[in-house]
């Protein structure tokens, strides 16, 4: 009872007065890697390197690991108005496509789709006294923001052109001219109104006083009343 049996199949395995257990299972060492699953199924001395190893996809090969492409851009995580580009197309490197706004190149965002929203009012570009909107903010749609003044006037892509002639409503009124020199909105309240009877006399953003009482200035002499009605 001293006889004794070595496994051709690895000769580290021995028994002694009786037959060796020889099945090695060759999945023991990991040979697939991360990512994959590894499967022997018949571990016997004729079956070395017939293990399986088969990707996450189903991509398999047998006796070492397989090439499992996964090209992350397929199904198009990033969405409209931007680019995905996957450098890395192998199993282990997973999560690392990166997504470039078409809008801006330099937006990029890795595992997920970028912000590119873009609202061109953030910039002021419209200027003081006028309100902005940008309906659209996205990559096709650059400078379609619309500037709109007080008074309805509006633009696409730029400030519009707010002409207010502050002596349209006649604010002078009677016997005296109104002048408007700067008809844009941040001029606002600088017209002039010049009494017909005295352009001496002026008033800025308001009528002014044209009065003019002739009897003042005694005209008439001792012994006589002054009486100047219209003025």
């Amino acid at each position: 009872h001293d006889f004794k049996c070595t496994c051709d199949i690895d000769t580290s395995i021995v028994q002694v007065d009786g037959p060796a257990v020889c099945s090695k299972d060759e999945c023991v060492s990991m040979p697939c890697g991360a990512g994959q699953t590894c499967d022997d199924p018949k571990q016997t001395k004729t079956s070395l390197n017939d293990f399986v190893c088969t990707c996450s996809n189903g991509v398999s090969a047998t006796g070492g690991p397989a090439t499992c492409e996964v090209d992350e851009c397929a199904k198009n995580p990033c969405g409209m108005g931007q680019t995905c580009e996957d450098p890395n197309k192998d199993y282990t490197s997973q999560h690392d496509f990166k997504c470039t706004c078409d809008i801006d190149t330099s937006i990029v965002q890795v595992d997920g789709p970028a912000v590119c929203s873009k609202d061109e009012c953030v910039s002021m570009p419209c200027g003081a006294g006028q309100t902005c909107d940008d309906p659209k903010q996205t990559k096709n749609s650059l400078n379609d923001f619309t500037c709109t003044c007080s008074n309805g006037v509006s633009a696409t892509g730029g400030p519009a052109t707010c002409e207010i002639d502050e002596c349209a409503k006649d604010p002078c009124g009677m016997g005296q001219t109104c002048e408007d020199p700067n008809k844009d909105y941040t001029s606002q309240h600088d017209f002039k109104c010049t009494c017909d009877n005295d352009a001496s006399i002026t008033q800025i953003d308001g009528p002014a006083t044209c009065f003019k009482d002739e009897c003042a200035s005694q005209p008439c002499g001792v012994d006589q009343t002054c009486n100047d009605p219209k003025q």
